[in-house]
């Protein structure tokens, strides 16, 4: 017959057994959870030394990073002032979390939630991000006044949203986006664990085409003076995982999709490349 005693050290011990493994469990959960968020495909944004009112860093998915460099190359091919980019970025923050979305309040659609019924065009015709974002941008230059206003009343004068307010609580972010796609802070926009082995190859000539629809122009190697240069390399960078590129350089220094990271890579020489995945 065994003791109380032998008993009770007998339970202790089981208990702290079963104390130990779970604790070893929940450790693996954390590391495993931890190494799966590490490893997700992201992009950000690191805002440039001394930069008052911008976030220090701002992450976006591939979709929503694809999505912001469309708006801005569409502007960049307008002509449009940065305030209007800015505008135009809070705006689809707010109405999509910058996402081609498919359905919404009632009729709306898009980046923007624009609405057939109220005059933005089909749906087909809204579901374009180009086409949307160029609707957008019109409307808002039609707007008397709107590069003095205040975000919100600008974005709702041209939404009319339900949550107008709303609009102003993007505008940091935003503007970090339009600084860093803009070409204003060099080398600002990273995206790393994108896949190398893209669900279908774009083709060969879907870099220049899409270049040509939202930047106005094919020309995307050669000598570019640094804005430029690095507003096309950010873009890029933007849209690698759609366009399946391998890597980008521009002024001496290189993103690969490998890395996620610009590196040096040369000296500074003001010359912009690009590399497919798979390109011999």
């Amino acid at each position: 017959m065994s003791s109380p005693i032998g008993s009770r050290a007998g339970a202790v011990a089981v208990a702290v057994a079963v104390v130990a493994v779970l604790a070893l469990v929940i450790t693996l959960i954390v590391v495993l959870s931890n190494s799966e968020i590490a490893a997700r495909p992201r992009c950000t944004i690191t805002a440039p030394p001394d930069s008052p009112g911008l976030p220090a860093t701002w992450t976006l998915s591939p979709e929503q990073a694809d999505s912001a460099a469309t708006i801005v190359g569409v502007g960049r091919r307008l002509g449009v002032p940065d305030r209007a980019v800015t505008i135009a970025l809070a705006t689809a923050i707010q109405e999509s979390t910058l996402a081609n979305l498919r359905g919404g309040d009632r009729d709306s659609l898009g980046l923007f939630q624009q609405r057939p019924s109220q005059g933005w065009g089909s749906e087909e015709e809204i579901l374009d991000p180009v086409y949307a974002t160029t609707a957008f941008y019109e409307a808002l230059l039609q707007v008397p006044g709107w590069s003095s206003m205040d975000i919100t009343v600008a974005a709702q004068t041209v939404q009319r949203s339900g949550f107008p307010e709303a609009y102003a609580d993007h505008e940091p972010e935003a503007r970090l986006m339009a600084v860093a796609l803009l070409g204003q802070a060099p080398a600002a926009m990273t995206c790393v664990d994108l896949s190398t082995t893209p669900a279908a190859d774009p083709g060969s000539g879907a870099v220049a085409e899409l270049a040509a629809s939202e930047l106005g122009t094919r020309r995307l190697s050669g000598a570019q003076e640094p804005e430029a240069g690095w507003a096309i390399a950010t873009w890029l960078v933007a849209h690698a995982q759609r366009l399946a590129l391998e890597s980008v350089t521009f002024d001496g220094r290189t993103w690969t999709v490998a890395a996620g990271t610009w590196d040096q890579t040369g000296p500074a020489d003001g010359q912009l490349s690009l590399r497919r995945l798979g390109q011999p």
